[in-house]
């Protein structure tokens, strides 16, 4: 298993575990010196689920892969079913 540093993944490809593309990695929030989550740039088929928001930040718990591109899980993306599964900030 080879560690990236979060600045070789900045700008990678983010997937939901569908296969969906879902966007780009924009910056990593740290808290506590770990990665809480991710800000991602949205693709343009997503902006419409989110609101029109440019991008979403995706709690870590929800990536399931990090390698050359992101794998996150389709639970991450707003529903109307859970309030607990929606990305925690729009921005």
């Amino acid at each position: 298993m080879r560690i990236k540093k979060v600045t070789e993944v900045v700008g990678s490809k983010v997937y939901t575990d569908s296969g969906d593309f879902f966007g780009e990695i924009e910056e990593a929030n740290l808290f506590e010196n770990k990665i809480e989550g991710w800000r991602i740039k949205v693709g343009g088929g997503v902006m419409s689920l989110i609101g029109g928001a440019r991008g979403v930040i995706i709690p870590h718990r929800f990536v399931k892969a990090i390698s050359d591109i992101f794998i996150i899980n389709k639970a991450a993306l707003p529903s109307s079913n859970s309030d607990e599964d929606l990305a925690e900030d729009l921005i």
